[in-house]
């Protein structure tokens, strides 16, 4: 009775191991290069002292969520930290050059002065949210570069990241790299 006791409990050894061993080869360990490859860096925006800008904030929110992978740009909820300020002013527009971290903060200055000038308030939101990304200013350019800005003249309308300006976005943030490359800080100044 002894020896069968001893060979059941055998038994029931030799069928976990069996099983903990075909488990393992039916699901491979996980590539952190591959996760963190496509990780999602969610960055938080408060428009709540851009008032009249809603609409182009929005648009310009809209048109870097769409052409980029692997950054996703949400509205703040009230009474939560941003890491991207949007504020309306009567100057030039402005903006802190990032990449922005998650935790991090930077301001965006949407002036007036532009837009009296008869610049695009979407094209101006859209290009200083480029800032906060990390993108720098690519002046003179045409109108097909987002981060043209102001050189572009007041006919250019184009809202939307050109596919350089986009790659340089996924690469500051690629790989869930964001979070440990800081802010350039530096403050830029549309002003032609």
């Amino acid at each position: 009775m002894l020896e069968s006791r001893w060979l059941e409990a055998v038994g029931v050894a030799v069928a976990i191991t069996l099983a903990t061993a075909t488990a393992a080869q039916a699901a491979p360990a996980p590539n952190p290069a591959a996760e963190s490859a496509s990780a999602v860096v969610t960055l938080r925006y408060d428009d709540s002292r851009a008032g009249g800008w809603e609409a182009e904030i929005a648009a310009g929110v809209a048109s870097w969520n769409s052409n980029v992978d692997n950054v996703k740009l949400v509205e703040a909820a009230p009474g939560t930290r941003a890491e991207i300020q949007i504020v309306a002013t009567s100057g030039w527009p402005q903006a802190t050059l990032g990449p922005v971290r998650p935790g991090g903060q930077v301001r965006v200055e949407l002036g007036s002065q532009a837009v009296a000038q008869g610049h695009d308030k979407t094209r101006i939101a859209a290009h200083e949210i480029g800032h906060s990304l990390g993108l720098p200013d690519t002046k003179p350019g045409p109108c097909s570069q987002l981060m043209s800005g102001s050189s572009a003249g007041i006919s250019c309308k184009n809202a939307l990241p050109n596919a350089a300006e986009q790659s340089r976005v996924e690469s500051a943030y690629g790989g869930g790299l964001a979070p440990r490359v800081p802010a350039d800080g530096r403050v830029l100044v549309d002003a032609p």
